[in-house]
């Protein structure tokens, strides 16, 4: 694997077709628009939904990846299940992975669904304390991306893409409870959090499992995932989509929202993880604590978020090309080895 398309050129997709040009990658960005910056590797424009023009792209690459809005990647995966070339993506849409689950039953190369950070990143992390311990009874996985200086009674900013956020907080949430398999609602399930001080309130929200309820059912008897915000979120959320009936207009719900809270480059992702169970016949919590702030990435300031998500896929990317992971098939997340993921180039990043 040497060639690879990036699609999407936003802040995540930028750095991430940077981090792969620097790690020795050929890359070819495509997006609908130029690049407001020069970049180091070549940009195409094209409209993606000329379904011709990405084929003969594709035809092109050994690889793709997406880092577009969810709803598109179904058609794209297909593409590149047609050309036989890996596909790596950031969705944390479930339909999508399962489409992609079946398409990967016929690939030639790999299909990589849920590389960023939830799901992505905190799989490979919540695996990783699974096996820590001799028998696990529990796996509890939350992520939150937030400002570090929140304003308002909602206290947040829209970092992440308003279309994955809305369809995490209004998607069924898949958990296993009790041994089971079982789908809860979204933005319940609240709990307290602290990390290093900061109180934060944790709900369900959809998708960031990914595959784990499959791989771990008769294994372990509780996982699930939760977001963390600052306290108060959910409530203002819950009166926001529910009360006001904006679950109704979600393309809508999205644009108030980002109008409402921008961007902000001060931002912070928190990550824990925590696994109980018994460790030589004597019970035992294992927790992964970290709080991520924006760092100096491939020559400029980048925040959280952006580092975090794209530093996950390109890590992924980076173990594929180096013989570490399968070239064909479906990837789980909780497959990949967190000290295999932390000896890359890139994934040592999350070590720092």
């Amino acid at each position: 694997m040497k060639k690879i398309a990036v699609l999407g050129l936003g802040k995540v997709g930028a750095l991430a077709a940077e981090l792969l040009h620097n790690s020795g990658f050929e890359v070819t960005g495509v997006d609908m628009a130029q690049p407001a910056t020069s970049l180091p590797f070549t940009v195409k424009s094209m409209d993606l939904s000329q379904t011709g023009d990405v084929a003969a792209e594709f035809a092109q690459q050994d690889a793709v990846l997406s880092c577009l809005p969810f709803h598109l990647n179904i058609q794209l995966a297909q593409i590149a299940h047609d050309a036989g070339i890996h596909y790596f993506d950031l969705t944390e849409d479930v339909p999508t992975t399962k489409t992609i689950i079946e398409l990967s039953k016929t690939s030639k190369g790999l299909m990589a669904p849920q590389c960023g950070l939830a799901p992505g990143f905190i799989g490979i992390v919540g695996a990783d304390l699974i096996a820590s311990l001799d028998e696990c009874r529990s796996c509890k996985m939350r992520v939150g991306a937030l400002p570090q200086n929140p304003t308002g009674l909602m206290g947040y900013a829209f970092n992440w893409s308003p279309e994955g956020v809305v369809n995490e907080y209004l998607n069924d949430c898949e958990v296993i409870e009790d041994g089971e398999i079982k789908w809860v609602s979204a933005m319940e399930w609240l709990e307290d959090i602290y990390i290093d001080g900061v109180k934060l309130e944790a709900f369900t929200t959809s998708g960031g499992l990914g595959t784990m309820c499959d791989t771990y059912l008769g294994k372990v008897a509780n996982i699930d995932y939760k977001t963390m915000r600052y306290p108060g979120h959910a409530a203002q959320m819950n009166f926001f989509f529910h009360e006001l009936l904006m679950r109704e207009r979600r393309k809508e719900a999205g644009e108030i929202l980002v109008n409402a809270k921008p961007p902000v480059d001060d931002d912070v992702v928190y990550v824990h993880v925590a696994a109980e169970g018994k460790k030589d016949g004597r019970m035992a919590r294992k927790e992964f604590v970290r709080g991520y702030r924006p760092i100096d990435v491939a020559g400029k300031s980048r925040t959280a978020i952006a580092w975090t998500t794209a530093g996950s896929v390109v890590a992924i990317i980076e173990m594929v090309r180096d013989g570490k992971l399968p070239t064909s098939g479906f990837l789980k997340q909780e497959d990949i080895s967190l000290s295999d993921f932390l000896a890359t180039p890139t994934g040592g990043l999350y070590a720092q």
